[in-house]
């Protein structure tokens, strides 16, 4: 049947007039019933992430940093090193370095082919297996203290990351000490890999482990744990979008307001509830939203990096020159760390000590040297030929990509940019020629879809502390103050 244009005409203004506030009123009730009953369980996990967030703030995970490891390393004893560093074909693996093993230089290779050995740098001297004797002295010595206790374990909730999959089994070795320190000792390094204290175990359960969804039992499981913490973060955020968008539509700020010319119609705990939300609320959509993208769902900010050919041929080479060993045992002298390298076809020791110091000198002649910038981009224009190089800067200072919260990175750097398909940015040790880091397109987006919305790591805060912890207590005391006052009064309905 035609329906006549009259009638047509007739028809759409009622169609309007009743179908829109239906569909409305649906989707406003769709909006409450949303926010009411998954807020009930989303704010138990947003209060739990909020005040394991600030614990994070001073405790953060365990972990064993390079000072750290220079510190309770061993000085190398020159005088028994007398066996070159092992080449292959005269050219250097992916990373070659001399330190002390329990007493015995070693030369420490990784290969090309992710290979990871350990050789003798003295004839005739034999290495130790990594038994419980073993583990409790390297320990020992490590943490200046008496052995207390001894166990070999697979993994625990210090070691469950995958970094530590091929140091596995572990030795895991409790020193008698007032910081209550249990040192982790590799099975096939005999290398001290991991250190926590009592108390950065006691604050880490209840920072870093509830803040990251992160239990041995879970996390030993990576794909099951990016599971739950997708699954776990999704809904919450429906609950807080929907949570901020009724705060807005529940606040009148112009002249038709509340009784007794109120901003807001509640009282009470929804008072609290509804004021906390509309100040923190963008800040607590923001920061599960980009919780949920630290697993990186869909791998779609997945990086790009040069192939193992290109950086062969950037980074080794050449044939090493012949190394004088009984110089080096002069130049060298109180060293913790040798490591031979040939990044920018330039052949450097780099000396590292307890204190941290470093001194870089020519493979050759063992004087003070370093890689010269017209070494570095001639070289590593192989790393994305045949891109163009857009830019070489040398930066003194962080910038947005090459930063550390808190503190300042290795500097000076050179920032070299190609014109390749994913945009390819490198930033590289003036000294050594060493790339630190290769950001693309998409890890630069990543940085501010999910450090910047997560962490607020702008370099203007985090390098004056004072006012990035002003602005995350701020923000977090808003999150905090939603989340209880949401819990009471999920609490209080589910009891009725």
């Amino acid at each position: 049947m035609v329906v006549p244009a009259q009638s047509t005409c007739r028809f759409v203004p009622a169609f309007n007039a009743f179908i829109r506030p239906a569909l409305g009123k649906t989707a406003r009730r769709w909006l409450y019933l949303v926010h009411r009953w998954i807020g009930i369980a989303s704010c138990l996990f947003f209060a739990m992430w909020f005040l394991s967030g600030l614990v994070m703030l001073y405790v953060p995970y365990p972990s064993l940093s390079p000072a750290e490891t220079l510190a309770g390393g061993e000085a190398i004893d020159w005088p028994a090193v007398n066996v070159p560093p092992p080449l292959d074909g005269g050219r250097l693996p992916q990373a070659l370095l001399l330190e002390m093993r329990d007493g015995t230089p070693v030369w420490r290779v990784t290969g090309w082919n992710g290979t990871h050995t350990t050789v003798s740098a003295s004839r005739g001297a034999v290495l130790r297996p990594v038994d419980a004797l073993y583990a409790g002295r390297v320990a020992g010595h490590f943490g200046n203290a008496p052995t207390q206790h001894v166990e070999r374990l697979t993994r625990d909730q210090w070691t469950v990351a995958g970094g530590f999959d091929r140091h596995r089994p572990l030795w895991k070795v409790a020193l008698a000490n007032a910081s209550g320190t249990e040192a982790y000792v590799s099975s096939t390094t005999g290398a001290v890999v991991q250190v926590t204290t009592r108390r950065e175990r006691f604050w880490n359960w209840l920072g870093s482990v509830p803040h990251w969804l992160y239990p041995t039992v879970l996390r030993r499981d990576q794909s099951a744990w990016r599971q739950v913490v997708l699954w776990v973060s999704g809904p919450c955020i429906a609950a807080a979008v929907a949570g901020m968008w009724i705060g807005i539509l529940r606040t009148r700020i112009g002249a038709r307001r509340f009784k007794g010319a109120r901003m807001t119609p509640y009282k009470g705990w929804m008072l609290w509830h509804h004021v906390a939300g509309l100040v923190g609320g963008a800040f607590l959509v923001a920061w599960i939203f980009s919780g949920w993208l630290s697993v990186d769902p869909g791998h779609l900010f997945g990086g790009t990096k040069p192939g193992e050919a290109a950086m062969r041929t950037y980074q080794a080479s050449d044939p090493m020159p012949g190394l004088a060993l009984d110089r080096l045992r002069i130049a060298g002298a109180g060293a913790v760390v040798a490591e031979l390298t040939d990044h920018a076809r330039t052949p450097l020791i780099l000396l590292s000590y307890h204190d941290g110091r470093r001194i870089v000198l020519n493979a050759a002649t063992l004087a003070p040297s370093q890689a010269t910038e017209a070494a570095i981009v001639r070289a590593a224009r192989h790393l994305e030929s045949p891109a163009l190089l857009r830019s070489v800067d040398r930066l003194t200072a962080p910038d947005a990509y090459w930063y550390a919260v808190g503190m300042l990175p290795r500097l000076p750097v050179l920032q070299l940019r190609f014109a390749d398909p994913a945009q390819t940015w490198f930033y590289i040790d003036a000294a050594t020629g060493e790339i630190l880091r290769t950001v693309d397109e998409r890890q630069r987006a990543y940085r501010w879809v999910f450090d910047l919305l997560h962490k607020w790591d702008l370099n203007i805060l985090t390098l004056h502390r004072p006012a990035w912890d002003g602005l995350i207590w701020l923000f977090s005391i808003a999150g905090v103050v939603t989340s209880i006052s949401g819990i009471w009064l999920g609490w209080k309905r589910l009891a009725r």
